[in-house]
């Protein structure tokens, strides 16, 4: 295999190489992007977008210590540089520059200059600067208009992909030009409707046996006509035509021409070209909050990350030579205070990372750019740990998949007698569903009255409900957490009495961290589902908007009482399962009640599998969260525990 090895021949390699070669289209000007930039909303849109989430984060600059440790840098000269450019340019419109540049023209250009000793940073319109010369992989200089000539080495020059060369990107609006074309011609469509009166075109048209009109007749009617167009002072009034004329519409009407349709489809397709989420920018069709909070967290990892990425190794490849002791340093963008989520996912975080015994205080320091602290290298290993036998202070969660831990019989302390105010499975399933229902209709019946008694304009319904939803969702929780509790504890003893009656080494409270997870999930699924159908009103608007909401709490009321019936089987069910585990029941066999049952567990009745696997229709026990909602809710199934030889 042959190699280049001078720059001479790496100069001239792929010349020729393509057969029926054909020189591509050529490039639209600079000023012809910028002029799309200005006229087009959608591409502004999702260009200023891009560039103010990138320009508010911030970038530090850090020395790499070691593996697992670096030190923040404040006064090195590329901190400084980047804390000021340019005299009185801020660090905030230098990168928004940078980002809008490269999101526009896929160029970005910088000139270093030396002022007072220091290294300092002009950008550029790439409207006012060129690479000039050179061959596709490097240009010659760099010119201005004025004619002024620079080194390759005194421009910083970003840029993207581009098919043909390596010298400049290609900018994403060409991919879009024809769409914004012609929703530029849509827009000059529209505006000369407007200026015509808010009349689509047409033509007049006289019955053939009309009297002849003579040139003072057609002047006046022509002058009669122009008063209603643009600046005749009656646009937007109706005209009388005479001699059994009519007016026939020519070409689309607003209705037909979809503008709202259209406007909405350029902006998804500009922020498709840009890799951003619809909803970020406006496009709610099928936003959620949840799936919003999620896209949010993956803007600063899918949408955001790969230029952040760029940016960052092409200071450290541009800038970076120019700058004294420069020796393990480099810039990273401050994205992980946008990553840390809310109080309490990063205290849950930061309890499993500093608490197990997995990982030093100083390793976590180091990921959150903190410098290692004297005795930081030791691992705590806290007393609950060594003594419970598990690998981390939160390992009574459930796990990823929703599952909980198994214990072997002997662990942990002798659980108590069955605790006396338990009523049966009946009386405490009852008393869970007249619970949420009776909280769901009080809920329902706070915001009827706060939207008014009056059937006047509807109110700002989805913005009244949104006022409530933390503390709902608090009292949701605690609601569900406490007839759960005592569910689960009804479903344990079950098993219990049969197998281990003293309920040796199985406690109650190893049930409450999973119960509570359960809670919440179901907690946040039945606000939800009232938020959506709240949303179906609001977007309605009907005159009867209280009678409609009215309906949608009855609906809710319905839907709380299967989900109390789904929910008390779900946390006996597992109250079962983690006394049988904690006994070292090895087995379980599904038993199918109810007087109406599914067919799929009509057809499972009496299966049998080992107590961690799931049963063919896809669940771990009755009520399963984890499965899917056609096999779950309303379901009155049982499960058997047994002792098999293995």
């Amino acid at each position: 295999m042959a190699f280049v090895v001078s720059s001479g021949q790496l100069a001239v390699t792929g010349a020729g190489v393509s057969t029926g070669y054909a020189a591509p289209a050529l490039r639209a000007a600079p000023w012809e992007y910028a002029e799309i930039w200005r006229r087009q909303p959608q591409v502004r849109t999702v260009i200023g977008f891009l560039s103010r989430n990138v320009a508010q984060l911030g970038i530090h600059t850090f020395r790499r210590l070691s593996d697992t440790d670096r030190e923040r840098l404040h006064d090195h000269p590329l901190a400084v540089l980047l804390r000021e450019p340019m005299p009185g340019l801020t660090l905030y419109r230098f990168i928004e520059r940078m980002v809008s540049d490269v999101a526009l023209y896929d160029n970005w250009y910088g000139i270093k200059l030396k002022l007072n000793g220091r290294l300092r940073i002009l950008p550029v319109p790439p409207t006012m600067i060129h690479p000039y010369g050179g061959t596709w992989i490097a240009p010659e200089c760099y010119k201005t208009p004025g004619g002024r000539e620079f080194s390759r080495d005194e421009v910083v020059h970003i840029h993207g992909y581009s098919p043909g060369d390596l010298v400049s990107g290609d900018s994403p609006i060409e991919s879009l030009r024809d769409l914004l074309l012609e929703a530029h011609e849509a827009a000059k469509n529209r505006s000369a409707m407007w200026k015509g009166g808010a009349r689509t075109t047409g033509v007049l048209v006289r019955p053939a046996d009309a009297p002849e009109w003579s040139s003072a007749d057609k002047r006046r009617f022509r002058e009669m006509w122009r008063g209603f167009t643009d600046g005749g002072g009656a646009e937007g009034g109706t005209p009388i035509l005479e001699d059994g004329m009519e007016y026939k519409p020519v070409g689309f009407d607003p209705k037909a021409a979809q503008y709202i349709e259209s406007r909405k489809l350029t902006r998804e397709e500009s922020a498709a070209a840009y890799f951003i989420p619809p909803p970020l920018i406006g496009i709610l069709d099928h936003a959620t909050y949840s799936n919003i909070r999620e896209q949010h967290a993956h803007l600063y990892q899918d949408t955001l990350g790969p230029w952040m990425v760029m940016f960052e190794q092409e200071i450290e490849a541009q800038i970076l030579p120019d700058l004294d002791d420069s020796a393990g340093v480099y810039a990273e963008f401050n994205i992980a205070s946008k990553l840390r989520g809310s109080f309490e996912e990063q205290a849950a975080a930061a309890s499993t990372a500093t608490g197990g015994p997995w990982m030093t205080v100083n390793e976590t320091r180091a990921r959150n750019n903190l410098p290692a602290v004297e005795g930081g290298d030791a691992l705590i290993v806290p007393m609950n740990v060594t003594q419970g036998g598990l690998a981390s202070p939160r390992d009574t969660a459930p796990d990823a998949a929703g599952a909980p831990k198994a214990r072997r019989a002997g662990a942990g302390r002798k659980a108590d007698v069955r605790p006396a105010d338990l009523g049966t499975a009946a009386a405490e399933r009852d008393a869970f569903v007249a619970s949420l229902v009776g909280w769901t209709e009080r809920a329902m019946g706070s915001l009827l009255t706060a939207a008014g008694a009056k059937d006047d304009a509807v109110p700002d319904l989805i913005a009244l409900w949104a006022a409530g939803s933390e503390d709902r969702l608090a009292q949701l929780t605690a609601l569900l957490a406490d007839h759960g509790f005592r569910m689960a504890q009804i479903g344990a003893w079950d098993v219990l009495a049969g197998w281990n009656p003293d309920g040796a080494g199985w406690t109650p409270e190893a049930m409450l961290a999973w119960i509570l997870a359960a809670a919440a999930t179901h907690a946040e699924q039945h606000e939800e589902a009232a938020r959506e159908a709240i949303a179906g009103v609001q977007e309605e608007a009907a005159a009867e908007w209280r009678a409609e909401l009215a309906a949608v709490g009855a609906s809710w009321v319905v839907a709380a009482r299967a989900r109390a019936v789904t929910a008390a089987q779900e946390t006996r069910s597992f109250g079962g399962f983690d006394a049988a585990s904690a006994s070292g029941l090895n087995r379980k066999i599904w038993r199918t009640g109810g007087r109406n049952p599914r067919p799929s567990h009509k057809a499972q009745d009496g299966e049998s599998v080992l107590i961690d696997d799931v049963f063919s229709n896809g669940l771990r026990w009755p009520g399963d969260g984890q499965g899917a909602t056609k096999e779950i809710v309303n379901c009155n199934c049982d499960i058997e525990y047994t002792m098999a030889e293995e």
